[in-house]
């Protein structure tokens, strides 16, 4: 069905139709069963699949609900024959009466939930089910201006659609959705978390292994996850289950409390999905608990950004140039500079303009913000060297590199490797996956790690300098020995 839809259409809508067996499996997880009414909101209903597999669940296991209202939201119009043909068969067998509503969904809802006088209000609903649009909202739009209004700042219609469904739900009304995993950390979906913390219950978590099967129909390359939420209950333990893809064939289960998902007195509110009831070598560690405050340094974002500073930039060095560094010009521990094969400038003019924007030569420890899918390790840390830039004194780094430095400064030789050593390890690599579902590394991800204390890192720099070897398979007992 999903392939006969037409792909302008779906990008316009950031369409994204569920598998049947994602279906079955999300309505399998509504715990909530009365024999009172049912209320079911499903936004962004689609050809209906996601209301056909809950209302298919309450025909044989018996949810027990006397009667069952459905409100399916479904901008595109094109997908309501389709829609209303899904829902319309259950009318005659269950007392279910479905609505099947073409008006935009956030507006309507936020109208709603701001007791807007001139429209019908929304009814609370006891249960949600939901694959939400997957499309940036723009912070000059629209939709941002009538998020606002309800005290919802976020800044993608997926995650607006969760907060507003969460927001029309009764009180212990249940929410399923899946959703890229991206909401789960990074600044931009803070506020997201905190709405959603501070008004529900985190009941469970499926994390899907791989990027590509569970919605391989739509070549989606975001890893999903698909969550649970009861509004106004007790946060308690959380049930956490992984299968590779949508067959759930190799489904595996997992309880744990709610101080393994968020850390307490994490300002940033991450989400953390563990993977194993085993601690991994940095949570077991009693050593590896300093941040970069704590031992003096900081990373930023590479504050070069070609397009804004395009004038200023030259294919290759020149006298009035300083090095201009991408993630390209890095291969491991060795610095590829200047390569003219990389198709992006490999320098920047040193002027009145751009001096604000460059840093003094020095070590510097870098990491890529995005690495590729066919990467092992998703940081990827490398050391900047004075020896690799030689007559120069100030050098540039790209806005797609995170950078490791003392007040804008160069750290010293043996912390630079340090740093690079460290960051490359399986064990920070196994840490970091927990709560980063996706190939970005930003600098508040690098900031939330914890390290070594200062003196143990240079320890290790200085090993590796000795051996040129990459550090990656340090033993839970070699990281704990870095504290002594």
């Amino acid at each position: 069905m999903t392939k006969t839809i037409d792909p302008k259409k779906k990008s316009q809508y950031g369409q994204f139709f569920t598998p049947a067996e994602i279906a079955r499996f999300m309505a399998g997880l509504f715990t909530r069963k009365s024999e009172d009414n049912c209320r079911l909101l499903d936004a962004g209903a689609g050809i209906g699949s996601l209301t056909a597999a809950f209302l298919e669940r309450q025909a044989p296991s018996g949810l027990d609900f006397r009667r069952v209202e459905v409100d399916a939201f479904e901008i595109d119009k094109s997908l309501h024959p389709y829609l209303i043909r899904s829902l319309e068969k259950y009318g005659g067998i269950q007392n279910v009466v479905s609505n099947v509503r073409g008006d935009d969904f956030v507006h309507a809802a936020v109208n709603s939930l701001s007791g807007d006088l001139f429209v019908k209000a929304l009814p609370r609903y006891t249960h949600a089910i939901l694959n939400p649009p997957y499309k940036k909202i723009r912070s000059n739009s629209l939709y941002r201006s009538a998020l606002r209004r309800v005290g919802i700042e976020t800044v993608n219609l997926y995650s607006a659609f969760v907060a507003l469904s969460l927001s029309l739900l009764e009180d212990h009304g249940q929410l399923v959705a899946i959703v890229p995993r991206s909401f789960c950390n990074g600044p931009y979906y803070r506020p997201f978390r905190e709405y959603v913390l501070e008004r529900a219950a985190i009941l469970r978590i499926h994390l899907f292994a791989s990027r590509t099967k569970a919605f391989k129909d739509d070549d989606v390359l975001q890893e999903n996850v698909i969550i649970a939420l009861e509004r106004g209950a007790r946060q308690g333990n959380v049930t956490v289950t992984t299968s590779i893809d949508a067959s759930f064939t190799d489904m595996e289960t997992n309880g744990y409390s709610f101080d393994r998902i968020v850390f307490p007195g994490d300002p940033e509110r991450f989400i953390h999905v563990p993977t194993s009831p085993e601690f991994n070598a940095i949570e077991r560690s009693r050593v590896i608990r300093f941040t970069l405050d704590d031992i003096g340094i900081k990373v930023s974002t590479g504050p070069v950004v070609d397009f804004r500073l395009k004038e200023h930039l030259r294919d290759m060095p020149d006298a009035d140039t300083v090095p201009l560094l991408y993630p390209g010009h890095f291969k491991e521990q060795t610095t590829d500079w200047p390569n003219p094969e990389l198709k992006k400038p490999n320098a920047i003019c040193r002027n009145a303009q751009t001096e604000k924007w460059l840093y003094p030569n020095g070590f510097y420890c870098v990491v890529r913000r995005l690495s590729s899918k066919e990467e092992k390790r998703r940081i990827v840390a490398s050391v900047v060297t004075p020896e690799s830039f030689p007559n120069t004194k100030a050098l540039g780094f790209e806005n797609h590199l995170n950078v490791f430095h003392e007040e804008k400064h160069g750290l010293t030789e043996a912390l630079a490797y340090g740093l690079a050593a460290f960051l490359n390890t399986t064990a920070v690599d196994e840490n970091f996956r927990r709560f980063n579902g996706h190939t970005q590394v930003n600098a508040t991800d690098l900031r939330l790690i914890k390290y070594p204390n200062k003196k143990s890192l240079i320890a290790l720099g200085e090993r590796a300098m000795r051996s040129h070897e990459q550090i990656q398979s340090l033993t839970a007992e070699q990281l704990e020995s870095l504290g002594s």
